[in-house]
C-alpha cells in the first residue's frame, strides 16, 4: 500500500506539472483550432480598481491614455475602493483628459467595485486593469483583434514581471509565468484556456455576470463566459508589464489570497469540472487548476511514503535525498542569496515550495470557511 500511495503521489506531481502541458501541447498540434484575428477598432472600456495606489496611478493612467487606440472608441473608469491616501486627488486631475472617477463605499474589494463600475461603461469590450499595470502601446489592438472571431468571449494577455530598474525579472516568479504562458499558448490553441492574467483581460460586455465579493473575477468571470458557449484565448502579443514583489512574505499573502479565492471559485463553478457539454475543458480544469492547487498534498504524500519506504532498494532512498536536499535549498535560499550565493535552479526550487506551501494554507483557510475579499496592493 506504501508503495503505491509512493508511487501514486510521484505519478500526479509528473502529471500536474510535466505531463498535461505536454498532453496539450500534443492535442493542440493534432487539433489546431486558431482564432479568426483581424483588427478592428470598438469602444473599449477600461475598468481599474484601485486601494491607495497615490504611488503608481498616475502612470498607470498615463500609460492607458498613451495606448495606440482611437481616442473615441476608448473610455477609462476608476473605481476607487474607499482610498485613503489621495489617490482620488491624483484620477481627479485626469477627468478633463476623460478619465472617470468613481468612488466605493464602505470598502468592498475589486469584485463589487467592478460589479458596480460595469453598468456604467459604454464600451462593447471590458478591459480589466490593475492599477500598477502598465502596457505596451499596441497590447489594446491585440486584445481586441481576438474579438472579430464570434467565438471568443474573453481574451487575456501576456504579464512581463520585471525589477524596479525596468528590467525583466529572472527569478522563480517570472520563470513560473513563462511556463504559464507556454501553458496557455497551446490551450488557447486547443480551444480555451483556464487561467488568466486580472491585469490585462478583455470580454464582452453583454457576457459579464455580476459575481459576488469573495468571488475571483480574474477565475469565475472566464468560467462563466465558458458556461455561456464562448471561448476564453490567450493573446501574447498583448503585453503587460507588472514589477516583480521583491520580498517573499509579499509574494506568500498574494498567492494565499490568489490560492483561496480560487478554492471558492472551483467550488462555485464546479459543475464545470463534470461538464458533458465541454469534456475537453472539464480535463483542462481538473489538470491546470484543481490537481494543481492540491499538489502540497501529493508532495506530502510522496514525502512520508517514501521515508517509511527506506531500505527497500537504491533508488527509493536517492529519491527521498533529493526530496530532502529540494527542501533544505528552499528553506536555505533566503540565506545563501543575503550571503551572495544566488542559483537559478535553487531560486525555482524556492518558488515551488513557496507557492505550494501557500495552497495549503489557502486550503486550509477554504477547509474553515474563510473568504478574503479585500487586498492590500502589491502584498496581498
Amino acid at each position: 500500500m506504501l508503495t503505491i500511495i509512493f508511487l501514486l503521489s510521484l505519478f500526479c506531481l509528473f502529471y500536474v506539472y510535466v505531463g498535461y502541458p505536454l498532453a496539450v501541447s500534443l492535442l493542440a498540434r493534432l487539433r489546431s483550432d486558431p482564432v479568426d484575428k483581424r483588427a478592428i477598432t470598438p469602444k473599449v472600456t477600461i475598468l481599474i480598481a484601485a486601494y491607495n495606489e497615490c504611488d503608481v496611478i498616475a502612470a498607470t493612467l498615463d500609460n492607458k491614455l498613451a495606448l495606440d487606440y482611437p481616442a473615441d472608441q476608448l473610455e477609462i473608469i476608476v473605481i476607487s475602493d474607499s482610498s485613503e491616501d489621495g489617490t482620488d486627488d491624483i484620477v481627479s486631475r485626469y477627468q478633463e483628459r476623460g478619465v472617470k472617477l468613481l468612488r466605493q463605499e464602505p470598502r468592498a474589494g475589486k469584485t463589487s467595485a467592478l460589479n458596480m463600475a460595469v453598468p456604467q461603461a459604454s464600451g462593447d469590450i471590458l478591459v480589466f486593469s490593475d492599477a500598477n499595470s502598465l502596457y505596451d502601446s499596441q497590447a489594446l489592438k491585440h486584445l481586441v483583434a481576438n474579438f472579430a472571431d464570434e467565438r471568443v468571449g474573453y481574451v487575456t494577455g501576456k504579464m512581463i514581471y520585471t525589477n524596479p530598474d525596468g528590467s525583466a525579472s529572472g527569478d522563480g516568479c517570472s520563470a513560473y509565468m513563462k511556463y504559464e504562458n507556454i501553458l496557455r499558448e497551446s490551450e488557447s490553441m486547443l480551444g480555451s484556456v483556464v487561467g488568466v492574467d486580472g491585469g490585462i483581460d478583455a470580454m464582452r460586455k453583454d457576457l459579464y455576470q455580476s459575481l459576488s465579493p469573495d468571488q475571483l473575477p480574474d477565475f469565475v468571470q472566464p468560467l462563466k463566459v465558458i458556461e455561456q458557449g464562448y471561448r476564453v484565448v490567450y493573446e501574447p502579443e498583448a503585453l503587460l508589464q507588472e514589477d516583480v514583489l521583491i520580498a517573499d512574505s509579499d509574494e506568500y499573502r498574494m498567492r494565499v489570497r490568489v490560492a483561496l479565492r480560487a478554492f471558492w471559485a472551483l467550488s462555485d463553478m464546479r459543475q464545470l469540472l463534470m461538464n458533458s457539454q465541454n469534456p475537453l475543458f472539464s480535463w483542462q480544469l481538473w489538470s491546470h487548476k484543481l490537481l494543481r492547487y492540491l499538489c502540497f498534498v501529493f508532495m506530502l504524500a510522496a514525502f512520508v511514503s517514501n521515508y517509511l519506504l527506506l531500505g527497500q532498494g537504491f533508488l527509493v532512498s536517492l529519491i527521498f535525498i533529493l526530496q530532502c536536499l529540494c527542501y533544505v535549498f528552499a528553506f536555505a535560499e533566503p540565506w545563501l542569496k543575503r550571503n551572495g550565493f544566488e542559483h537559478r535552479l535553487i531560486t525555482l526550487v524556492r518558488y515551488f515550495y513557496l507557492l505550494n506551501q501557500a495552497s495549503a494554507h489557502a486550503c486550509c483557510k477554504f477547509l474553515v470557511r474563510q473568504k478574503q475579499i479585500t487586498w492590500t496592493p502589491r502584498k496581498g
